[in-house]
């Protein structure tokens, strides 16, 4: 009987798994196939796609900028989607109209906001109006290192209300009868976060991160719309890399930067994994 419901689900699961292995797995096999290989000629030539690659500038500093954006705007989303979502939580009478607040710049469009960044940082915007109004000088605000603080403001304006409502969900699954039971205890809300809420929150924290990670990678939308392919160095991301690398058709170096990112966002989600595990046991 046992063994008959097994071949029943995956006989169900078969459509999802043909699809997975025709448009996923199969694809990016064939990727790391030409990883070693030449890109004219299918000369296998080991692993010196991925030494040029490593040995790029252009790389290097794409890989840099990327690494700097994540390093500064997750833990910003995270600590600031945290705090307002604490708040709303303890306040439930303003929860609806705050979401609604928060959940807001997820509604507006990617072109209306790439048009709002160029009529305000603009050379001759909104911004470098007023300061003119004050006697200041003016400049072109995205071609100087203001466009990476500019970058990370539209992710963190864009993503706040996605993760405000993620840890409200996960703060609902911490029962408020523990709350009490140490309040009776004598425990005050500092002990109450740090012995029960954030135990409880572990399991969400690595989701939430997860999910705020991949969001990081969809900004090269407002990126390359504001500057184009080229735009200032500190917003050169691997997005606009790959995509240079995608229309000059250097298809060996795509594959191996394709694999390492692979390979590198495997070992953060398994080590991400192990943590978790370790946490509920």
């Amino acid at each position: 009987m046992k063994k008959q419901e097994q071949k029943t689900a995956y006989l169900f699961l078969l459509p999802s798994l043909t699809g997975a292995a025709v448009f996923v797995l199969i694809p990016f096999a064939d990727v790391i196939r030409r990883s070693f290989l030449k890109a004219v000629g299918n000369t296998f030539v080991g692993i010196s796609n991925y030494q040029e690659v490593l040995g790029n500038t252009a790389f290097q500093q794409a890989a840099a900028h990327t690494l700097r954006f994540l390093c500064i705007c997750l833990p910003l989303l995270l600590i600031l989607s945290f705090c307002a979502a604490w708040m709303l939580y303890r306040l439930p009478a303003a929860k609806a109209v705050f979401q609604t607040v928060f959940l807001l710049p997820m509604a507006v469009p990617v072109a209306s906001l790439v048009v709002s960044w160029k009529v305000i940082f603009h050379g001759n915007g909104l911004l470098n109006e007023m300061l003119a109004l004050f006697g200041r000088e003016g400049q072109d605000w995205m071609n100087t290192d203001t466009a990476f603080w500019v970058l990370v403001f539209s992710y963190l304006w864009k993503n706040l209300g996605y993760d405000v409502v993620l840890w409200i969900a996960a703060l609902s699954e911490v029962g408020e009868e523990q709350y009490e039971a140490a309040r009776v205890s004598g425990a005050g809300a500092w002990a109450c976060f740090f012995y029960i809420t954030l135990p409880q929150l572990k399991p969400g924290i690595v989701m939430i991160f997860v999910l705020s990670f991949v969001n990081a990678f969809r900004v090269f939308r407002e990126a390359y719309l504001i500057a184009g392919d080229y735009p200032h160095e500190s917003i050169y991301m691997l997005q606009h890399l790959f995509n240079n690398w995608f229309t000059k058709l250097d298809i060996q170096k795509m594959s191996a930067a394709a694999v390492m990112m692979a390979a590198a966002v495997s070992i953060l989600l398994f080590l991400l994994e192990r943590w978790n595990e370790r946490q509920e046991t």
